[in-house]
């Protein structure tokens, strides 16, 4: 992966906290939700209620796709991620500490807020792991993408 694309890609996982990840139900239709995330370097991590549709979709298929984006005022400004990725549950507590850690880092006003960050024995976490990256650059042209393999 090129220096100068890997940079773009972290500098858009920074900038942003929110993402669209889209599982398989059983019945072979995609479902789409959104979902925070915090990252380490290429690899993302996010949390759902282990009795989630999410979590039951990912522990038949792990197979996900992915977008990291935001709303601009001109079609011409889009920037952006699409990813196909594999999301596998975290069982390894110092890792499941860690990425509770990353996304405290990632929601720093969550310590103000009445509601406490899930425990990782509340929570399914998910490591995400890009195979496929879309670098959206619509500033380049219209609909222009950078395809990488990570």
């Amino acid at each position: 992966m090129d220096d100068d694309v890997r940079q773009k890609i972290l500098t858009l996982l920074d900038q942003h906290r929110t993402m669209t990840i889209a599982t398989l139900r059983p019945d072979g239709w995609p479902q789409a939700t959104t979902v925070g995330y915090a990252n380490e370097d290429l690899t993302l991590y996010f949390l759902c209620g282990p009795d989630s549709q999410k979590a039951a979709n990912l522990a038949r298929d792990d197979r996900v796709s992915l977008t990291i984006d935001h709303d601009t005022p001109q079609v011409m400004e889009i920037t952006g991620l699409s990813m196909a990725a594999h999301a596998r549950r975290v069982d390894d507590s110092s890792e499941a500490k860690k990425a509770l850690q990353l996304l405290m880092h990632k929601y720093p006003q969550q310590d103000s807020l009445p509601l406490a960050m899930p425990t990782p024995a509340e929570v399914a976490i998910f490591r995400v792991t890009p195979m496929v990256i879309s670098v959206l650059d619509y500033t380049k042209g219209f609909g222009h993408t950078d395809l990488v393999r990570s």
